[in-house]
């Protein structure tokens, strides 16, 4: 029988810095740190003879069933760590996207040991001009912003900003980076995580930084702003693969105060959260001019198995010594898409309109949403298709080609920090839209690849590259063009960008989502790896719908995130297996 515990004793409960590890462990808090050991505090603990790190997640007096002459003490302090408002924010997640603490504690912890914090900074009085859309959302408590992809945010922050210390999160350490450097010319204090992590947490006016920055400290906050909450640099790629605008929504909310989501498209998620008749929208005249000239290039007419991608309009361009250019072929290796022989029309899903592949079996099947259906075009009813096949390498020398002067690739896979030859013509996958940093005209050769892809969310992404581009090439007034080559020049993303108008997209997207069962009408996840089976078994008692989608590889669904997320975790791993889930992916 173990004696009773001293109330003189300290214990402290330790999430290891270990991968693979998801458990917590108790230690003994010597005396000589009893001063420094808090919650969040990171320590140095031994576990199974090795020195690791960890984060403090609870302390008190130990537990009577404890063999307290078993526990190991904490044998270092080596800094400060995450407030208890991020590690119950982390906790939170943990079961939002089925995800290990410690993945959540990398993110929201310093890159490098803080012993102390600074004192605070705050810059006074906010200088006009703000947004008046901005100070309109959010005195209303919140909400979407739309702003036109030439709009500068930086009136926009500076409205957060009249309600106090204000957290910023974007999609990239280079777009946080130039925010923070406005902000600090308008007399603002600002902290750039991960590297400032300590000025955010003595206390700064704004505190700014890319998708982790949302787990970052920010002392009094006041206000939560999400820059271009569409981008997929938002969310995480890796599992847990979590998305920084929605644990800003759910910070915001535990914190009492109002979170402004800003987009020159916002998402289906973002509008649905508000609803529709909530997003606040500049007037017509003055998002059109925030937005550069579309021109739609009609394939229609053409043959859409011939080889050329270069039509007499692009070569306008690519030979103008005047302009640059970029030209976008957003996949790295090859891209197929069916047309009929008779009609030349694209062969598309009748459900979601997605593009259709064809089977061994023949038969037209949607990666979508798995409609199958037989090999018949749907506009003139004939059975004969052509395969159509393009790739980046051929595309840059037939480029070149017609320019008349050098094209440059641009390799998706080098370092942002990698500089980019100078060329008049760039060609590459939509990396080149983030790596070059300024253009005239930029090009979408195959804009149908991403208006066909199969991915749910393929509409609200491919308006979302439009976007990137707008703000590359700038506004009309600039002279900046933006040259779109398609074979559906009707389509919904199309008509909405020609009016500089994403509200015509939104409200059939969220129509078809709600048909189709998508989020944010529904809650999607991939479980896959050995075990998946006999996990996805145990599931399919708990309200989630499981649909195998390859070998060892299973889609679940369910009505909300709740329902899904409370299901996996209530759901034992078997023993011996490596079950890999993937809260609602970012290329499903």
């Amino acid at each position: 029988m173990t004696p009773p515990a001293s109330p003189e004793l300290l214990v402290a409960r330790v999430v290891p810095d270990v991968s693979g590890l998801d458990r917590q462990f108790d230690y003994l808090v010597p005396d000589k740190l009893r001063d420094r050991v808090g919650i969040g505090a990171l320590v140095r603990i031994t576990l199974n003879g090795r020195r690791i790190g960890g984060w403090v997640v609870g302390v008190g007096p130990p537990d009577p069933t404890l063999a307290i002459d078993k526990l190991l003490a904490i044998t270092k302090v080596t800094g400060i760590g995450p407030s208890q408002e991020v590690i119950d924010l982390a906790r939170w997640a943990s079961v939002r996207w089925a995800g290990p603490l410690r993945a959540f504690f990398v993110s929201a912890s310093p890159p490098g040991a803080v012993i102390a914090l600074p004192a605070a900074a705050f810059g006074g009085v906010v200088p006009e001009p703000v947004h008046h859309g901005a100070r309109q959302v959010l005195a209303g408590g919140g909400g979407v912003l739309r702003l036109p992809p030439a709009a500068d945010v930086t009136p926009v922050v500076l409205a957060a900003c009249t309600l106090g210390p204000v957290l910023v999160v974007t999609p990239s350490v280079h777009q946080a980076r130039m925010v923070a450097i406005r902000l600090r010319r308008a007399g603002r204090t600002v902290a750039v995580l991960p590297n400032e992590w300590a000025a955010a947490a003595g206390g700064v006016d704004v505190v700014i930084g890319a998708r982790t920055a949302v787990w970052a400290p920010c002392a009094g906050l006041r206000a939560v702003v999400v820059l271009d909450e569409h981008d997929e640099g938002l969310q995480d790629e890796r599992q847990p693969t979590w998305h920084a605008r929605d644990v800003a929504c759910e910070r915001a909310r535990r914190a009492g105060v109002p979170v402004m989501l800003v987009s020159p498209c916002p998402s289906a998620t973002a509008v649905a959260s508000v609803g529709v008749n909530s997003v606040f929208r500049p007037s017509v005249g003055e998002e059109r001019a925030g937005w550069p000239i579309v021109e739609i290039v009609d394939r229609t007419r053409e043959e859409p198995w011939q080889r050329s991608l270069a039509t007499s309009a692009l070569i306008r361009h690519l030979r103008d010594p005047q302009r640059q250019v970029v030209c976008v072929l957003n996949t790295t290796g090859r891209a197929r898409l069916l047309a009929c022989r008779s009609c030349r029309a694209m062969q598309r899903c009748e459900a979601c309109e997605a593009a259709v592949a064809q089977h061994d079996d023949g038969q037209f099947a949607c990666g979508r949403c798995s409609k199958v259906r037989p090999p018949v075009c749907q506009a003139c009813g004939a059975s004969a298709f052509a395969a159509l096949r393009i790739g980046v390498t051929r595309l840059r020398e037939e480029l070149e080609a017609a320019a008349g002067r050098p094209v440059v690739a641009i390799d998706a896979k080098a370092a942002d920090t990698e500089a980019v030859p100078d060329a008049g013509v760039y060609v590459g996958t939509e990396a080149a839209l983030h790596r070059v940093r300024r253009a005239d005209t930029v090009a979408f050769v195959d804009f149908d690849a991403e208006l066909l892809a199969p991915r749910y969310r393929a509409t609200e992404e491919a308006f979302g590259l439009l976007a990137r581009a707008a703000r590359l090439v700038g506004s009309r007034a600039g002279g900046g063009r933006i040259l779109v080559q398609t074979f559906l020049p009707k389509h919904e993303v199309l008509d909405a960008v020609l009016h500089a108008d994403p509200g015509r997209l939104m409200a059939k997207e969220l129509q078809r989502r709600a048909a189709l069962g998508f989020p944010p009408s529904g809650a999607l996840a991939v479980a896959s790896g050995s075990g998946a089976a006999e996990f996805v078994g145990g599931l399919a008692l708990m309200s989630v719908q499981a649909a195998a989608v390859s070998d060892g590889t299973y889609l679940l669904r369910a009505t909300t995130w709740d329902v899904l997320s409370q299901a996996i975790a209530a759901t034992p791993r078997p023993r011996g297996s490596r079950v890999r889930i993937e809260v609602d992916p970012p290329r499903i």
